[in-house]
């Protein structure tokens, strides 16, 4: 009888921790893939230093091989693709200046808040944008870069 006890209590703490992984998307035996928040800001930052460089390498090199960036109407996904879209970025806009308002980590996600501006180079004309920016990783790189931008209300 005691050998049936203690494999209940066993398949009870099982079940618990399998219901935990799924309520609360953590893993109880801890996830070896897991970027700390230091990493993930630092990631973050190299990521707007690219953008400001209009460093397609760079930012390509940030990205899981399947990662991808999806911004308002456009998706962008492979290493390639990015190093591309980028690269055709930097061929019709310049003067780029990103403000980091704040940046909000968990697991291996970030929510990122920053001030936009760049320079259409055919016009003159000054682009300017609030932007949110949600970030997923994986393995240490960037595995999906979602923004949302506002081009009405920046201050």
């Amino acid at each position: 009888m005691k050998d049936w006890i203690i494999n209940l209590i066993k398949s009870v703490i099982l079940i618990l921790i399998l219901f935990s992984t799924v309520l609360f998307g953590t893993n109880a035996f801890g996830n070896q893939d897991n970027m700390n928040s230091e990493d993930i800001r630092a990631l973050i930052n190299e990521a707007k230093e690219a953008w400001i460089a209009q460093d397609a390498d760079a930012l390509a090199q940030m990205f899981t091989p399947d990662g991808e960036i999806v911004v308002p109407g456009k998706k962008w996904q492979g290493q390639a693709e990015i190093r591309e879209e980028i690269t055709h970025f930097a061929q019709q806009y310049s003067d780029v200046k990103i403000d980091i308002q704040r940046i909000i980590v968990e697991n291996n996600q970030a929510a990122v808040e920053w001030y936009y501006e760049d320079t259409h180079k055919a016009t003159g004309h000054r682009n300017k944008a609030d932007d949110v920016i949600f970030v997923d990783f994986k393995d240490g790189l960037i595995s999906r870069w979602r923004e949302y931008f506002d081009t009405e209300t920046p201050v």
